[in-house]
């Protein structure tokens, strides 16, 4: 992704050569396909945040957040510490671009963060560090807020019209491939999990002697009594069984 020409402005359409035609239109479908091919969710994040200073007007930092519980910032990915540390004072004082994306689903611009006043806290200290102008995007599918996307300038009035237009985009494609990849990681780990606990099931059904409800059903009070996730319990039956078998 890196090879990427930044885009300043999208000109006008050009008949003859698609790419050409709607430069913008082009990216983000190329964008698209490496999101889907991205492995982990996470991953899908970093190479967000790395097309949007790619591709978005100004953008000279990234990150990606989430709020956990009712206040407290996770950084899913990040260029660097710029936003790193904005995020840290974000989640110290409990206000900011990036929740305000996120709780309102608001496109939040800040042109000179030395004249914020949205923010009477947070705002100082992001322009003492450095970000001095901010774009937050809210990264949702239907109703689920997931995160939100984060672009940071050392410029004040550093983003543009194009800047929320060219971010928006980019962080509804990424929001997709996110909730996707999300997707896709549950699935795999319920049907890994199905068959840990079907082979712990087995286990305990071959050396007792017992139906396989009774095995489940000793698994999942054991699980209980000892305040332990049902697959952990049956990853470590497993686990033993294999050491034993071994010995």
């Amino acid at each position: 992704m890196n090879d990427r020409p930044k885009l300043r402005s999208v000109g006008p359409a050009s008949l003859d050569n698609p790419s050409r035609s709607d430069p913008l239109a082009h990216e983000l479908s190329e964008l698209a396909r490496d999101l889907h091919h991205a492995d982990e969710p996470d991953d899908v994040l970093r190479e967000a945040v790395q097309a949007a200073m790619e591709l978005v007007p100004g953008a000279e930092a990234g990150s990606v957040t989430a709020v956990v519980g009712s206040r407290h910032v996770v950084h899913k990915a990040e260029s660097g510490l710029l936003p790193a540390r904005v995020d840290a004072v974000m989640s110290e004082f409990d206000e900011g671009p990036c929740l305000d994306a996120l709780r309102e689903r608001l496109i939040v611009r800040v042109g000179d963060m030395r004249r914020e006043v949205r923010w009477p806290r947070f705002a100082p200290r992001a322009a003492e560090l450095g970000a001095l102008s901010m774009l937050a995007f809210p990264m949702f599918v239907k109703d689920d807020s997931l995160c939100a996307l984060n672009l940071y300038a050392e410029q004040a009035h550093a983003f543009t019209d194009e800047s929320e237009h060219v971010g928006r985009l980019l962080a509804a494609h990424a929001a997709v491939a996110y909730s996707g990849a999300q997707r896709a990681e549950n699935l795999l780990a319920a049907i890994e999990t199905r068959d840990l606990i079907g082979q712990a099931v087995g286990l305990l059904m071959e050396r007792y002697s017992i139906t396989a409800d009774r095995a489940f059903g000793t698994l999942v009070r054991f699980s209980r009594q000892t305040n332990r996730k049902l697959r952990d319990v049956a990853a470590e039956l497993i686990r033993d069984a294999e050491a034993t078998a071994y010995r």
